[in-house]
């Protein structure tokens, strides 16, 4: 299989399950079993709920994935901390 037979797809982690294992709500309202790739693994990468992801899948097998990338939350500036002129 060559990495052109590979499909990514953007989602959100539902939940956890054993062995590195998640349910992910892919952005086509689809819920398929992914796992960790290799190099997030080697490198400590935590994946919890909520978490944004990438996550490519084979054409043969729609009901499971390899979660490639883990993307950070946009910071939102915080409306409570900038001062208020009074």
């Amino acid at each position: 299989m060559n990495k052109k037979d590979v499909m990514v797809f953007e989602g959100v982690v539902l939940e956890a399950l054993p062995n590195t294992t998640f349910k992910v709500e892919l952005e086509n309202k689809h819920v398929i079993t992914a796992h960790i790739s290799g190099k997030m693994r080697k490198n400590y990468i935590r994946i919890l709920t909520g978490d944004d992801v990438t996550v490519e899948m084979t054409p043969y097998d729609l009901t499971k994935g390899r979660i490639i990338t883990r993307h950070k939350h946009k910071r939102q500036p915080n409306q409570d901390t900038t001062p208020e002129s009074t």
